[in-house]
């Protein structure tokens, strides 16, 4: 019998993306999200079957006969818990688009429930985290003995509604990196260099990408930092962001800004997105000092994250895995972002230290 899936937050602007192209393919998830009057017309549209729910304690409920369910419901922060919960009572394999840091904390932790459930739980099956994650497994795989990880990408792709709410609930926070194993907040615009992302060396800042989380989970390493191009003056600029940080994190300014994002934001079109590929890079340090370093060019953002996505459940509904969490490399493989549209294949270089 086929596997039957959902796709909650199909109304938002990823989801929808996602949907389409899941139809395109001749799949038929079950639209899910807690508008009706919103999914109606892309359900109609699409001829798929629609389910209107909150994200609460009944979920679980709505999920009785899903093997699996993709959720794009953003911010995660306030919903993965949630759906992860419901999963797990349900028996239904989860995996989100997020790319939240304590999103992929908190999916790890269940990872004992979800082996003894036998559900896969699988945060980061997008663009955060396939490309960064996949590259790093890459960089472990070339140096074992790697101590030091360092991950970015570059790209002009637009940015998503969803996407800009994420943003906004971290400007209270900070950066992070990884430091001997434990998470570490940072000041922003304190962690700065020049890197070749794929397209020319550009300067570059740190910021707190959910590979801070994943990447440790998928190789090991014990410290590492995420980057992306970042001008300098802008950087500069940073210092008074932290300054800023408590009333940034005030639940008044946060509202005001993601009331200003859902009336003013729509998402990148399709045109913009087909002209905009993304850059990703990795670098690996061993004690010796020896660096690898690996790029990758691919898909824009959304449509990596579309085609990652639908991998992923593809993957999941019809591989053999143990129940617990993971991280998407850890499921699929390094290769398994080569294998997206639109993704070239890995060139990796090694530097020796002067002496």
């Amino acid at each position: 019998m086929e596997k039957k899936w959902m796709i909650y937050g199909a109304n938002g602007y990823t989801g929808e993306l996602v949907a389409r192209e899941a139809v395109k393919r001749g799949l038929k998830p079950v639209l899910a999200g807690r508008n009706a009057q919103k999914l109606e017309p892309l359900a109609a549209e699409l001829n798929l079957e629609m389910r209107s729910f909150p994200i609460d304690e009944k979920t679980a409920t709505h999920l009785s006969d899903m093997d699996a369910v993709l959720h794009c419901a953003g911010p995660f922060s306030k919903t993965s818990a949630l759906m992860i919960e419901a999963c797990l009572s349900a028996k239904a394999h989860y995996m989100d688009i997020t790319g939240e840091i304590p999103v992929f904390e908190h999916t790890h932790s269940q990872h004992e429930r979800a082996k003894e459930a036998g559900v896969v739980l699988c945060s980061g099956v997008g663009f955060d985290v396939i490309p960064t994650d996949c590259t790093a497994l890459k960089l472990k795989e070339l140096m074992p003995d790697a101590t030091y990880l360092a991950l970015g990408f570059d790209s002009d792709s637009g940015i998503s509604r969803g996407t800009y709410k994420t943003m906004i609930q971290g400007l209270g926070t900070g950066s992070a990196e990884r430091q001997d194993e434990k998470l570490a907040s940072v000041p922003i615009g304190s962690q700065r260099r020049t890197i070749d992302f794929g397209r020319g060396k550009r300067a570059a800042m740190g910021i707190p990408w959910g590979d801070v989380a994943t990447a440790y989970y998928s190789t090991g390493i014990p410290n590492i930092t995420t980057w992306i191009p970042f001008p300098k003056p802008l950087a500069a600029g940073t210092g008074l962001m932290n300054a800023l940080q408590p009333l940034l994190a005030s639940s008044r300014v946060q509202d005001t800004l993601s009331n200003w994002v859902e009336k003013r934001v729509s998402g990148p079109d399709e045109t913009l997105r087909s002209n905009s590929p993304a850059y990703i890079w990795g670098e690996a340090r061993n004690d010796a000092g020896i660096v690898k370093v690996v790029r990758i060019q691919t898909a824009n953002v959304y449509d990596l994250t579309v085609y990652g996505a639908l991998a992923s459940v593809n993957g999941v509904l019809t591989g053999n895995f143990a129940g617990g969490s993971y991280t998407p490399s850890q499921l699929f493989g390094s290769e398994f972002l080569e294998t997206l549209p639109g993704s070239g294949k890995f060139e990796a270089d090694t530097f020796y230290p002067a002496y």
